[in-house]
């Protein structure tokens, strides 16, 4: 089954980007590599050789995650791609990651395969994908299931989705038609994948074995950072599906005074 992997880049994540490269070629012969640069500046400099690149700079309101996946997902199926395996920058490959995959798209071709994530402390910084299996430790807000088995998400659990590691077969991605391209810059497009997934009648399945590692970065919660994407692409998701995304989020915005629930809507009142 000759599988892509795909990721999104940005110059602020290069140093993770270069150690996924370093795992990537641990765990991968013969694969379709696919990385989509989202920053204004072509990636110069920082392309991988073997590797097909391609630029999709930001729109007016930020990096445009979901439409990179979605051209660099059309890029690999036009190199010949059977599976499509989506990474996150953030995240290193474990060694079984693409084996188990591969397993469950043999058996489940029609189904969207979503593998758990163990999020890596900041002195964990790993060089080699022998190193992963000792460190891993799935987060607990989703499946974690042995290696070797697969599980039907419930209509509930496609809530729990992440676009940090999944993968699904070309025909199945041109069911669920990728990302909508209404989302920039941060949030909403994985529960916007997930939900379409689901209104199309496609398989959301739990994935044992395929482990991914998300490296450490600072974060803050809620992330300030973020609120204005949050409210942007939060009511672009209500105008969609008729209800907000990242609800625990909009609620301690609003306790800490910074939105306000004003009818359907979220507005920001600082």
């Amino acid at each position: 089954m000759k599988t892509a992997v795909i990721t999104v880049a940005s110059a602020a994540r290069r140093e993770h980007l270069e150690r996924q490269r370093r795992v990537l070629a641990d765990v991968a012969g013969d694969i379709v590599r696919v990385e989509a640069w989202l920053d204004e500046s072509p990636p110069d400099g920082i392309r991988d050789a073997g590797t097909l690149t391609l630029h999709v700079p930001p729109g007016p309101s930020g990096l445009r995650v979901g439409d990179g996946r979605n051209h660099a997902a059309e890029v690999a199926v036009t190199a010949g791609a059977e599976l499509l395996v989506f990474l996150d920058v953030d995240c290193l490959p474990g060694p079984d990651l693409l084996p188990a995959y591969r397993a469950a798209a043999a058996a489940h071709p029609d189904a969207l395969l979503a593998g758990a994530v163990t999020y890596l402390a900041s002195v964990q910084r790993p060089e080699r994908a022998e190193d992963l299996p000792l460190l891993t430790r799935p987060h607990r807000a989703r499946p974690a299931l042995p290696a070797g088995r697969t599980r039907a998400a419930t209509a509930a659990e496609y809530d729990l989705f992440w676009s940090l590691s999944f993968a699904v077969t070309p025909a199945t991605w041109d069911r669920i038609g990728g990302f909508h391209p209404g989302y920039e810059g941060y949030g909403a497009e994985d529960t916007d994948l997930a939900w379409t997934a689901r209104a199309r009648d496609v398989e959301l399945r739990w994935v044992g074995g395929a482990d991914a590692y998300h490296q450490w970065h600072p974060v803050s919660s809620p992330p300030w950072q973020h609120l204005d994407d949050i409210l942007r692409n939060g009511a672009a998701f209500h105008e969609r599906w008729g209800v907000w995304p990242m609800g625990g989020w909009l609620d301690a915005f609003a306790a800490a005074g910074a939105i306000e629930h004003r009818g359907e809507d979220w507005v920001r009142v600082r």
